[in-house]
Parts: C-alpha cells; structure tokens; sequence
C-alpha cells in the first residue's frame, strides 16, 4: 500500500511539472520565436486493453474511442499536448472475452469470461519531434515524434460469465460482477507521425500504449477465490487512431520593443 501511494505521488508531482512547463515555457518560446503556434483538433480511433482476459493486444478487440486535444508548441523540436479521450461499447458483443484464446490456453477456455469496459481519460503529455514541423518552410511540413506523459482515468467495467449456459456450477456468481466505476492514474508513451495539409489544417495518426499501476482494471484480482490473477502483471490499455486539427498562429513582439517600452507603457 506504501509503494502504490509513492508512485500516485510521484504521478501527481509530475503531472504538476508538466503543467508548470506547459505554462511557464510559453513566455520563454515567445520571446525567442518570432510566432508560437498552437493547435486544436479532435481524433477518433480505437481502445483496447490488455490483461488476464486478453493477455495479448489484438487489434480486433479495439472499440470505438474519441479524442479531443489542445497542442502547444514550446520550442523546434518539443511540444506539450493535453487530451481528453472517451471510449464505449456500442453493441452487448462489443467486448473483451476469453473466447479468442480458448483454443490454446485451457484456463481461458474454462473460464469463458467477457469484459464489458468504458472509460475517460485525460491526460498531459510532451511530444519530441524529429523535424522542424513548426518551420512554415519545409516542403512537405511532416514530422514523426514520440511522446509520454501522464494520465487519470474513470472508468467503468462489468465483468460476466454466463455459468448456466456454459455447463458451470462450481463458481457461484463470483463471475459475474455488476458495473463498478473507478479512478486511477497511467503513463501513456507512444509514437506517431504529422503531417500539414495546408498553413492551417494538420492530419495525425498516433498508437500509444497506456502502463497502469493495477491489476484490477478487469475486475479480477489475486483475491478472487475462483481464479487467480498475476500481481505481478499490471493491466494495460491502448489508443491508437487518427486526428485532424487546425493550427492557430500567434506574431510575437520583437524583444527590442520589450526591453524599450513607450512613455506611456
């Protein structure tokens, strides 16, 4: 319990450093550029997760998922970005199940679980770019970058197995779990690619892995009597999609007429 509040500490202390520098380091870009940008724009992709009911990302266990952001540039290469993304099931068989891996993994294929999961997430994060996007003189104007930072998330999960149907009666109603919203904190990393349609209009694509610090994010747990969960192995969960947004540009005022202020200044 010690160690998972030192690292919500250690979260929050970052989360703050992000937003000094997302904050402070604009006055400092502005006087050293003679135009900051900055950006709005809305994406819409897939979520997934990863866990005990789906040890490994699959990319057809992805559903629908939405992201609106705001993106500030601080110098040539490094740009800050704050997000907020929404995902939820659309239809009841839009969910994680145990039904992919029942052929090869005998313990999925006894459990036969489904995972029916929404969430909210938002987020802070800083971009490196490995080209001078912001330069108005590139042709094209188009940049890979990388990008981590932090999260906090709401989310909502319902765990379900359906024991009369599958034969089972040894589990009770252990399996299945009425909905249960939570709170909890990830470091989202990733990598993606921009490009500039025009001066104003900007195409991204992006896939960025969420780290949690829990296991319980599907609802299972080493408590759980029935089946065990590695504590060992955090759960994970992903966005991957593609955005478009429009860059707002902002002229600076030379430092010369900064240091020299008027008589009425």
């Amino acid at each position: 319990m010690a160690l998972q509040n030192f690292k919500c500490a250690l979260l929050i202390c970052f989360i703050l450093q992000i937003g000094s520098a997302f904050f402070g380091y604009a006055s400092y870009a502005q006087t050293k550029e003679p135009v900051t940008t900055s950006e709005l724009g809305i994406g819409i992709g897939g979520a997934n997760y990863k866990g005990e009911i789906s040890p490994n990302y699959r990319f057809l266990n992805n559903q629908p998922a939405l992201t609106v952001f705001y993106r500030r540039d601080m110098s040539n290469a490094i740009t800050l970005r704050g997000g907020l993304t929404g995902s939820h099931r659309i239809v009841d068989d839009n969910t994680f199940s145990d039904e992919a891996y029942a052929d090869d993994r005998p313990y999925h294929a006894w459990r036969q679980t489904e995972l029916r999961l929404s969430l909210l997430e938002l987020s802070a994060v800083m971009e490196y770019n490995f080209l001078d996007y912001y330069d108005p003189k590139q042709k094209p104007r188009i940049s890979p970058y990388l990008f981590i930072g932090v999260a906090g998330l709401l989310y909502n999960v319902k765990l379900y197995s359906d024991e009369h149907t599958k034969g089972r009666s040894d589990t009770g109603n252990s399996l299945n779990k009425q909905f249960n919203t939570k709170i909890g904190v990830s470091v989202p990393f990733g990598l993606g690619i921009k490009y500039a349609l025009s001066k104003h209009w900007n195409l991204g694509l992006e896939f960025g892995a969420r780290k949690m610090f829990t296991d319980r994010f599907d609802a299972l747990s080493k408590d759980d009597p029935i089946y065990l969960a590695n504590p060992h192995d955090n759960d994970w969960y992903y966005y991957n999609g593609i955005s478009i947004s429009y860059t707002f540009y902002r002229n600076n005022c030379p430092p010369i007429y900064k240091k020299n202020p008027g008589l009425l200044d």
